[in-house]
């Protein structure tokens, strides 16, 4: 069973889901709570920017040789082994 083509127009034409939730009951018509920042850099960004370098990191000689040894061993390449210990939290 098939909408009247008036609940099609219906659809259509209605608001925008933003603005749906806006005029949901039991909003109270204020500010939203988290503001976007303009520029893009947000906080958030900033935290997983540094992880990421942290995380990724050129580690001491030895233990980059040692990392690449046992990737090898596992067939494995370097960076494949280490996103293993990242993911992972332990060696494999």
């Amino acid at each position: 069973m098939t909408a009247p083509a008036c609940c099609h127009a219906a659809f259509s034409e209605s608001p925008s889901v933003s603005a749906q939730l806006e005029n949901a009951p039991g909003h109270n018509g204020g500010p939203p709570l988290e503001e976007e920042d303009p520029g893009g850099a947000s906080w958030r960004q900033w935290i997983w920017r540094r992880a990421h370098r942290r995380a990724w990191k050129t580690p001491p000689p030895e233990i980059a040789l040692r990392r690449l040894a046992r990737a090898e061993e596992l067939g494995m390449t370097y960076r494949e082994y280490t996103l293993e210990i990242l993911e992972r939290g332990r060696h494999l």
